[in-house]
């Protein structure tokens, strides 16, 4: 294993190079008080390890402190190249123009999105920044995959560095219709910096089918299906790759001894329940906390639900807690599940439990290996790993997966029990529906969903991108 300290041995120049905003690693704190790097635990980052090995690649990204300024360096399997970003650009590129103008616009504008021109130049300047830092490590004719919505000017200004590179691109939150999209003021720019990419992937097929609207509006460019014909000659390929989990390294989780005790523990402490409803999300709006809790009061409060015999457990990760968006829809929902408690609950048994941390991926999987109904109703999302985590831990064939029409999970997971989370009767009935079908559907589901996920799981996602952006070098 290399030193997780030791700059990159040879030129740094890597035939694969990976941009993302952040690093693949954390920094931690060892048993003797040192900090040194640990591999971040996402499912990106565990895909995307035996490609970087195999093409000696480098990562490209922030390291997650404000003001750092890092060499490259080495950690386990990954090259890494440090981007540095002051407090400032945290502040006007992350916090705003990324996440207070585009992840609300993306998102069918489920919160007002705010333009500021200040936020938008601080875009504009890390995006750049990111695009040298690429274009510096990047060997000749190089292959580089550019990742998400905080760096989608990335692709154009690398093109312009960099005119030998083959460049992918791969949005993993929803690319919005022309009626929202053309309320930013700087449209033509974005989809102009996407352009330089040779690939361009969404998660959904309404995203390519955008995205092609508006590069024929605004930047009034000939589309044939899949194929934008720009000026220079270039045919970048607009196409649907649909994000997936390691579904065997759940399931393998899932079935541990360790998993297997935490499980029985966790039971326990809800004092052992006859059902168990699940809801595991990153605390934001676009995931529907407020309707999906609403919900679930209503049916306590009717009787449809016993809070004697059932329980609803929502997992909600902490998330931009500085963001004044954030810190009041947190106070919001525990307002609310403290009522519901409050008027329905027994001593000793809150019928829903808030739990406002983040969990390691071995308790996650415990939790899904009991729950009776997994909730999962975003308002808009651009994929929700969450739910097929939820079936790959499904080693038993039960369960059963209550899934929003607006995640794009719902293109492939079509056995879901699937719901509109602004529909709160339609929600309410489904729940039911889900909690109360017998055992035979129940597995006669969850068969098809679990092969869908195994089928297309995250080294596939990959494999498939890759093998696409290879054919385009080729052609070349």
């Amino acid at each position: 294993m290399a030193d997780s300290n030791s700059p990159i041995a040879d030129s740094g120049r890597s035939p694969f190079v990976l941009v993302a905003n952040r690093l693949p690693v954390d920094r931690k704190v060892d048993d003797q008080g040192n900090q040194v790097w640990r591999t971040s635990p996402g499912g990106l980052v565990t895909a995307l390890e035996p490609v970087m090995r195999q093409h000696d690649g480098t990562w490209v990204g922030w390291s997650g402190s404000p003001d750092e300024e890092l060499a490259p360096f080495t950690h386990e399997h990954f090259h890494l190249a440090p981007v540095k970003l002051s407090a400032a650009d945290i502040e006007l590129y992350y916090e705003g123009f990324s996440n207070a103008t585009l992840w609300p616009l993306y998102h069918d504008g489920v919160a007002f999105p705010q333009f500021h021109r200040d936020w938008w130049q601080a875009y504009d300047r890390v995006n750049r920044r990111f695009a040298e830092q690429a274009a510096a490590v990047a060997a000749e004719d190089a292959v580089v995959w550019v990742q998400d919505y905080q760096l989608q000017l990335v692709p154009q200004y690398l093109r312009e560095l960099r005119p030998d590179l083959t460049i992918g691109f791969f949005l993993h939150i929803p690319f919005p219709p022309d009626e929202l999209f053309s309320q930013l003021p700087w449209r033509s720019e974005i989809i102009r910096g996407l352009l330089g990419a040779d690939l361009i992937g969404f998660q959904t097929p309404a995203g390519p089918a955008n995205f092609l609207r508006l590069v024929r509006r605004h930047l009034h460019l000939r589309t044939r299906s899949d194929t934008v014909f720009l000026p220079d000659g270039r045919l970048p390929k607009v196409r649907t790759y649909p994000i997936s989990i390691d579904a065997q390294g759940f399931a393998d989780l899932a079935t541990s001894d360790e998993a297997r005790d935490y499980a029985k523990k966790f039971c326990e402490e809800l004092g052992n329940p006859r059902r168990i409803f699940l809801g595991v999300d990153r605390l934001d709006y676009t995931k529907g906390l407020i309707h999906r809790i609403r919900a679930f009061g209503e049916l306590f409060e009717a009787g449809d639900l016993d809070p004697d015999h059932d329980v609803f457990v929502q997992v909600a990760s902490p998330s931009r807690e500085n963001v004044a968006e954030y810190v009041k829809l947190r106070d919001e929902i525990e307002l609310m599940v403290g009522r519901i408690n409050g008027d329905v609950s027994r001593i000793g048994r809150p019928p829903i439990l808030y739990l406002h941390s983040s969990y390691p991926r071995l308790a996650m999987a415990a939790m899904y290996s009991v729950a009776d109904v997994m909730v999962v109703t975003p308002l808009r999302d651009g994929m929700n790993l969450v739910c097929k985590e939820y079936v790959a831990c499904r080693t038993d064939q039960t369960g059963a997966l209550v899934l929003s029409e607006f995640a794009g999970a719902a293109e492939e997971l079509r056995q879901a029990y699937l719901v509109n989370p602004y529909d709160l009767n339609g929600m309410k009935s489904t729940l039911l529906r889900a909690a109360n079908a017998s055992r035979r559907e129940k597995q006669r589901r969850m068969r098809a969903l679990r092969k869908q996920i195994f089928e297309h799981d995250i080294n596939r996602w990959a494999d498939t991108f890759l093998t696409d952006l290879a054919q385009f070098r080729e052609a070349r």
